[in-house]
């Protein structure tokens, strides 16, 4: 069987690599920038077709993906969304109107200036596209009608795919090693091409020459979510249930058996858990949890389940459960048999085939991002996902304030926190907070002095404010955010506000849960007690077994059983 890849465009959330999306909550949408995984900061040069590129050139490159059976080909986009590729072009997947190979690159001038959201290619290669304005193109290979135009002819140049999808605004995309997703904003699927595994879900093995709606139980679910196998297809939906359909010789839908699926299925080996992340090799899933755990099946060939065997798996087994941090961010591809998994922590694993070794537990790496697994130990090291550059040949202005923060030498100002000092700069924080603004005015004291007394809050929280000033970054355990958020809503700073909100979100635990929800009332943060409330109605059970419920305050106690009371939480 042919190989795929899919790889999908990342919001940037600039404080916080990596992170997955906040837990789901049954009868809540994530919005689409937290459907995605966040925007990763990675080096392109890891990847030697880029090794023929000058400074300036690399330095435009905003985001990029290395495809190809032999990761021979590359498309990138700059900072001016000018849309460039090169490579061996093979089934015309370059899109450049003709079969050439080119070392050079060169620009697709039919895509320039349209900004991409998403990007996934098959094993032909054939390409999909999706832009900002949920438009969506096709090139490449086309033997099965996997561009969607309802005929088998190449495609060599980029195409609006309209069939089907008019009105419709697609928002992700995914490839099968020859059929293809679409996901619109609305929450429906779309499926189309190679369906001889029923990979399209239509219900029969025909295949599917324009895009269809895939339906049957797919019918009234909302899916926020979509991933391609190399003959099948996944997708979660937005109460984190888990539905497959197409080719499970090896258990890769992972229903408990190895029946082709010509519908969509429930995984119910998943039943009661909440799925934020799924994503998928070239015959094995791996899925990810609104609590940080992670479950893998499917082919086990080379220990890409990381079970520590190479039997294959039917149904989902729970792999890293012994690791402290909780998982944040999982990586697969479909060219390739290798796993990866990031935790809150910042630790970077890999298992599977990795440089022709099959490593069947998870392997601790000293890289910080998932992204460079793929660039150093996966055959072929294509990328995973559509990246986003980061330069270091220059300091920015930003990368400049973050040098200086607490630095002696520069600094006119110190703060005393617990003891400690912190050394800032006035006229940073003037420009950057109005309560600093106000206190630096003649008619205060504070004006006047070198060393100013904090006693309101600890050392890390509030150096973590005054470097938030400098660099727009908070890195802070969730307890600790809590702290800053207090100190967020003394000083008015509303974005501080909302980033403590979404460290909490995303560090929310069935322990800490109902402290969490009452630090989001006291507060005074609606968005957060909304999900922390959902959070713990999700996982009601566990929750109201933990010490934090107990010994919570009376009335807010009341008020919570009241109002979960009022959304079902008690019923049979």
């Amino acid at each position: 069987m042919e190989r795929s890849c899919s790889v999908k465009s990342r919001d940037s959330i600039t404080h916080q690599d990596h992170a997955p999306a906040p837990p789901c909550s049954r009868g809540h949408t994530p919005p689409t920038s937290q459907r995605r995984s966040r925007r990763t900061m990675v080096d392109v040069t890891k990847w030697p077709l880029f090794s023929l590129m000058e400074g300036e050139e690399l330095s435009s490159i905003r985001q990029a993906c290395v495809f190809g059976t032999s990761a021979n080909e590359v498309i990138y986009i700059t900072h001016n969304d000018d849309v460039f590729v090169f490579g061996l072009n093979c089934s015309n997947c370059l899109g450049t109107g003709d079969s050439q190979s080119t070392i050079l690159p060169k620009k697709l001038d039919f895509l320039s200036g349209r900004k991409v959201v998403s990007l996934s290619y098959g094993s032909g290669p054939h390409i999909l596209l999706a832009t900002e304005e949920g438009e969506l193109f096709a090139w490449g290979h086309n033997g099965y009608s996997q561009l969607g135009n309802g005929t088998t002819n190449q495609g060599v140049a980029p195409v609006l795919v309209s069939a089907s999808l008019l009105n419709k605004r697609v928002t992700e995309v995914a490839c099968g090693s020859h059929h293809s997703l679409a996901l619109t904003n609305t929450g429906e699927v779309y499926a189309w091409g190679y369906n001889n595994c029923g990979q399209v879900g239509s219900g029969s093995t025909a295949n599917q020459p324009t895009p269809r709606r895939v339906s049957n139980c797919l019918q009234n679910k909302v899916v926020v979510s979509i991933t391609c196998g190399q003959t099948s297809s996944l997708a979660v939906v937005e109460n984190g249930e888990v539905y497959g359909w197409g080719y499970n010789g090896n258990g890769q839908l992972g229903l408990g058996n190895n029946g082709n699926q010509l519908t969509p299925c429930r995984l119910v080996g998943l039943q009661g858990l909440c799925v934020l992340q799924i994503v998928s090799g070239y015959a094995h899933s791996l899925a990810l949890t609104d609590e940080g755990l992670l479950y893998a099946w499917g082919t086990n060939t080379y220990g890409q389940l990381g079970t520590g065997n190479k039997s294959n798996q039917l149904s989902p087994v729970q792999i890293m459960a012994e690791k402290e941090s909780r998982i944040v961010e999982i990586a697969a591809c479909h060219s390739t048999h290798t796993s990866a998994a990031k935790t809150q922590s910042g630790q970077v694993y890999m298992w599977g085939q990795c440089r022709g070794q099959s490593i069947v537990l998870p392997f601790l790496t000293h890289f910080s991002c998932t992204d460079d697994v793929f660039a150093c130990f996966a055959t072929p090291s294509v990328m995973w996902r559509l990246l986003s550059m980061e330069h270091d040949d220059f300091l920015t202005v930003s990368q400049s304030l973050k040098k200086e923060f607490d630095s002696p030498e520069t600094a006119d100002l110190k703060f005393s926190v617990d003891g400690k000092y912190i050394h800032v700069h006035k006229a940073v924080l003037k420009i950057r907070c109005e309560h600093f603004r106000s206190m630096f005015q003649s008619h205060w004291n504070e004006d006047m002095k070198e060393v100013i007394e904090i006693d309101q809050f600890t050392y890390p929280v509030y150096r973590s404010f005054l470097e938030f000033l400098y660099t727009d970054n908070i890195d802070l355990p969730p307890e600790d955010a809590i702290g800053l958020l207090d100190l967020a809503t003394s000083y008015c700073e509303n974005r501080l506000k909302r980033l403590c909100q979404h460290i909490i979100k995303r560090g929310i635990t069935i322990e800490n849960a109902f402290s969490l929800l009452a630090a989001a009332v006291r507060y005074d943060a609606e968005d957060l007690e909304e999900f922390c409330f959902k959070f713990c109605v999700n996982h009601l059970t566990e929750v109201t077994q933990t010490a934090a419920f107990w010994q919570i305050e009376g009335n807010l106690l009341k008020e919570f059983i009241c109002r979960a009371s009022r959304c079902g939480a008690f019923k049979n």
